[in-house]
């Protein structure tokens, strides 16, 4: 539910800030899940200014751009090249300073900034009216009144508004609260001001032109139906303040009659409906059922089949409107419209929600009478609406307020014990805060004693029933946080890191494993000959063993000796991890235990075949792409996104290899084992290994970037293969990196599907065969956007890189 900041502040005087409000609503159990800065136009105009062109003259490189001055008013005239053709000196225009932001109606944000178009200097932009997001024109710049002061700010003269919307999760329980009233009366209670509402003592019946009689037919479902018939109104646009007004929250103006009855729906919380009187057969509206499978057209053009239990709103002849849910097609108000029938009814929340579950239709008549509306604000609304209608449309009262209830809703009354009260929050209230809390909230005390009161519960309260919702009345506006806590507690606390070290190293060790590979776990003691030459290694005596000498620096050796046991005994085909931590020490604080430093790291082994010998398909080795395929799904599964770079000298053990990457941070290696380093194990086969620093993992969880899913595309994508000659030393990764930087909208995926090395393209060249994913989510692509897509594509490729692009 959207609550605007702006229209709390008519209900309730002294509203502290946005974020302070939010508090005190989420305090009180109305949570506040966002706060949304809300403008009239987005990004307020900001840096905008007004201003008046000086000068103007052509620009001498470019026959369609011309070159001008414009004064804004700070002393400097500003050199701004313009694009438009009704641009001419004296005109007074809206001018966008250097650094401000523009939201136009179509297409990406616009951040100005200092440039040269054509060898000319510009300094700003003159706009046009759909490049500040004011209407869909492009037919040249605004041109303003001459009688504009120069300098005037562009949001103070378009009379721009800011506002605050407060997204409330509101509990099924607080119907009492789905209204800005409603909202008003807990901020007040909590501020101890008084909520105030708009005043309705100036209605008047001056002429009763109009006679529809009301007959409830059913009073279960409609306790109570009051209705007023307005003469005279003229429908059309509403006024610039009730379309802000109802924008700011979400709400689509469609006309005023309808805008005022949605304005009063989320001022007050009571849900009306306006109808064409002249349409209404009869002159008689029966609040009844009709018979099961009737056919019944909505607002919405569709025909519905009713059931038996509906509820309708009838005329003499047919149904007007599904009662509670959605109106009828043929009644509304339309441009035509001179007379309406507004209807201000109480109807029970189980038949409400039941039609309207059953037809698919969420409205928001439906959200407030499904949770309970207040039965004994149906008056007060029309009054409020028809006082607004005569000011806006210019109707007039044609009748008196009908009114048919038969059986009111009486307030609930309920006991509250003070003992029942300090049971349940732990504390003792003064009867004097108690009291005072209640009566912010507006019950009443008929009955009051040493021990208890008895309470008659607001109407508008639909959940106060028992004692002990009177108690979560007390304590939410008390505030749970001024209950101290007991200087004894017994209780049993745990607590853990977050994120969780050992269940993030649980999901890569089960993606690891998922994915075939095998957990080992191998000595932190290692040999000293595979550490000769290291400043850091940590020597140890170990008179156990001579060559368990040293602590590991890394997971590598030591995995290399389970590789060389395996393939002794004729297991070719490994795949390895392992956790476990690996130790240095700073060469110049040996004498000092800061020097020392022990780090987790998990090692990552690939040799052999990707598969066992099938007779179905030919076994393939394993590869650097085999184990970067495997090192993304297990950083994935703990939530990191990452990227591989070749480096030179990733680690010494491996030579040339490639820097593992989350975001901008070096979080592991990979890279093919030497072949130095293999002979000494006894290893005739390749061995691929990467090793991960976990702590760098860990602290990149923390920081990781929220992930975020976004529907399937409505709109088909387009394939475009291309074919390139480029010198060896250029890597795949360029490529990639290229096309996203020349086509930033339209590509989403690059792929590589062929590499062709050979005499026939000479001896330092290669061969790539690419293709490329173009998709529009808002349009079909046609043929020349994709063609001209492939042209800066290619066009990039040849300028940047060489490319001889191939036929």
């Amino acid at each position: 539910m959207k609550i605007s900041y702006n229209w709390l502040t008519n209900y309730i005087s002294n509203l502290p800030s946005p974020e302070k409000t939010a508090e005190l609503l989420t305090g009180c159990g109305l949570e506040v899940e966002s706060i949304e800065k809300y403008e009239t136009v987005k990004g307020g105009l900001a840096g905008c200014v007004i201003g008046e062109v000086k000068t103007k003259e052509k620009h001498p490189d470019a026959d369609r751009l011309s070159l001008t001055t414009v004064d804004i008013g700070s002393g400097t005239l500003l050199n701004i090249v313009c694009g438009a053709s009704n641009v001419v000196a004296g005109q007074k225009v809206v001018v966008a300073t250097i650094g401000s932001t523009l939201y136009p109606v179509n297409g990406e944000p616009i951040v100005l900034k200092k440039a040269k178009i054509r060898g000319a200097l510009s300094e700003g932009m003159i706009c046009a009216e759909d490049e500040l997001g004011l209407g869909a024109s492009h037919d040249g710049i605004m041109v303003l009144d001459p009688a504009v002061k120069t300098g005037t700010l562009a949001k103070d003269h378009f009379k721009i508004e800011s506002d605050h919307i407060f997204e409330i999760g509101l509990t099924p329980n607080r119907s009492d609260a789905a209204s800005h009233i409603g909202v008003a009366r807990d901020l007040a209670a909590l501020t101890g001001s008084k909520v105030i509402t708009p005043e309705i003592s100036s209605f008047a019946v001056k002429e009763k032109t109009i006679n529809i009689t009301v007959k409830i037919e059913d009073g279960i479902a409609c306790p109570r139906y009051s209705a007023l018939c307005i003469s005279g109104i003229k429908a059309g646009e509403s006024p610039a303040w009730l379309r802000k007004k109802l924008n700011a929250i979400g709400i689509r103006s469609i006309n005023n009659i309808v805008d005022i009855t949605n304005f009063v729906l989320h001022e007050c919380g009571q849900p009306l409906h306006a109808f064409d009187a002249d349409k209404i057969s009869g002159k008689k509206v029966i609040v009844k059922k009709l018979p099961a499978k009737t056919k019944f057209r909505t607002l919405d053009g569709i025909d519905r089949e009713l059931k038996a239990d509906d509820l309708m709103i009838c005329d003499a002849e047919k149904g007007l409107c599904i009662a509670g849910v959605f109106g009828g097609e043929h009644s509304s108000v339309t441009a035509a419209t001179q007379n309406i029938f507004l209807e201000s009814a109480y109807f029970d929340p189980k038949h409400v929600r039941r039609t309207a579950k059953h037809h698919g239709l969420k409205t928001d008549a439906s959200f407030r009478f499904e949770r309970g509306a207040d039965p004994d604000i149906t008056v007060y609304a029309l009054k409020r609406a028809a006082l607004l209608i005569s000011e806006i449309a210019g109707g007039r009262a044609a009748s008196e307020i009908t009114d048919v209830y038969p059986a009111p809703v009486l307030p609930a009354s309920v006991e509250l014990t003070y003992s029942g009260l300090e049971k349940i929050a732990g504390k003792k209230l003064s009867n004097e805060t108690v009291q005072k809390i209640l009566l912010s909230l507006n019950f009443k005390i008929i009955d009051q004693k040493d021990s208890a009161m008895v309470l008659a519960v607001p109407t508008y309260k639909t959940d106060v029933k028992r004692e002990c919702d009177v108690i979560e009345e007390v304590l939410r506006i008390y505030g749970l946080d001024n209950i101290e806590i007991p200087e004894q507690m017994v209780s049993s606390i745990s607590f853990s890191m977050k994120p969780d070290r050992e269940q993030l190293r649980n999901k890569a060790a089960n993606s690891l494993s998922a994915g075939g590979f095998r957990e080992i776990f191998t000595n932190s003691l290692s040999n000293d000959a595979y550490y000769e030459g290291s400043a850091s290694k940590i020597s140890i005596s170990n008179p156990f063993s001579a060559e368990l000498n040293v602590m590991r620096e890394t997971l590598m050796y030591n995995g290399l000796e389970v590789i060389a046991y395996n393939r002794n005994r004729k297991n070719l085909d490994l795949l390895l991890y392992e956790f476990g931590n690996v130790y240095a020490c700073d060469p110049k604080k040996r004498d000092d235990v800061s020097g020392y430093a022990e780090e987790e790291k998990l090692g990552i082994f690939l040799t052999g075949h990707e598969h066992s010998e099938s007779w179905y398909e030919k076994q393939r080795r394993a590869d650097i792409y085999q184990m970067k395929a495997h090192m993304k799904n297990c950083l994935r599964s703990v939530g990191l996104h990452v990227s591989f770079s070749a480096a030179e000298n990733t680690f010494s053990a491996c030579g040339t290899g490639m820097n593992i990457f989350h975001e901008k941070n070096v979080i592991g290696s990979v890279g093919m084992v030497n072949k130095n380093i293999l002979k000494k194990f006894d290893i005739a086969a390749d061995v691929y290994f990467s090793e991960i620093s976990w702590e760098k993992v860990m602290n990149s969880v923390k920081n990781a970037a929220p992930v975020f899913f976004k529907e399937i595309p409505k709109f088909p994508g387009v394939r475009r293969d291309l074919a390139m000659i480029l010198d060896k030393g250029i890597n795949y990764s360029e490529l990639e990196s290229l096309a996203f930087e020349t086509e930033k909208k339209l590509l989403t995926k690059v792929d590589l599907f062929d590499v062709y090395e050979g005499e026939k393209i000479g001896k330092d060249k290669k061969s790539y065969a690419m293709s490329f994913f173009l998709q529009d989510v808002s349009a079909t692509l046609t043929d020349q956007q994709v063609e001209k897509t492939m042209e800066r594509l290619m066009k990039a490729y040849k300028e940047k890189l060489g490319a001889d692009i191939r036929s």
